[in-house]
């Protein structure tokens, strides 16, 4: 069931994911709609709310030591670091769209626009240099398997699918012959499908 998911789970969640089901509320409703009339009534409730009651606290006391057991809260704190700085140029390059925005439209002052754009570039820029770094320093220590190096085969994807769409434009503006994109495309995918193998 896990594998019908449009991205694959991670094998450490699924098993988060395996421990921390949680069930029991079928089996009380079960237990609670016997007949009144039933012998042993009493006794079946007590049996299932008491297994309920076991499964849970044997779940409680146990998902913490998996967790840990598992690294997922080491990978998620060195991640933050990261998608900090991501949020952090996001959002500098969204502001700095806006305000070419904002200029292009005669809202802005051209002084005042300088201003805040050289602001946001001063954030942008050090958020591209803390990443830069981060990315060098840990590229040598990425699993394979990790989501860290998932994420930028992610990117790499999306970087040749915006490669792909560029040609694609191209030969609909008729800029480039289509020989010469068919050739380039072709390297494209063959770039695409050993990402997918990867």
């Amino acid at each position: 069931m896990i594998g019908w998911f449009d991205r694959p789970i991670p094998w450490r969640w699924q098993h988060v994911l395996f421990l921390g089901n949680i069930k029991g509320s079928l089996s009380m409703a079960l237990a609670l709609s016997l007949p009144n009339a039933l012998a042993g009534r009493e006794q079946l409730i007590a049996i299932v709310f008491g297994s309920v009651l076991l499964s849970l606290v044997g779940q409680a006391v146990s998902l913490p030591w998996l967790v840990k057991r598992l690294h997922i809260s080491d990978s998620v704190a060195a991640r933050q670091p990261v998608e900090e700085l991501q949020a952090q140029l996001i959002t500098g390059k969204a502001a700095q769209d806006e305000l070419d925005s904002l200029l292009k439209s005669g809202i802005l002052p051209k002084a005042v626009y300088e201003e805040m754009r050289s602001a946001y570039q001063v954030r942008v820029a050090s958020a591209e240099k803390a990443l830069r770094e981060l990315y060098n320093r840990r590229l040598d220590q990425f699993d394979v398997k990790s989501g860290e190096y998932k994420k930028l085969d992610a990117i790499r994807r999306r970087l040749l699918q915006a490669e792909k769409a560029a040609l694609n434009e191209a030969i609909r503006k008729r800029i480039l012959s289509e020989e010469i994109v068919r050739e380039r495309l072709k390297i494209i995918d063959e770039q695409l499908v050993r990402l997918d193998d990867d």
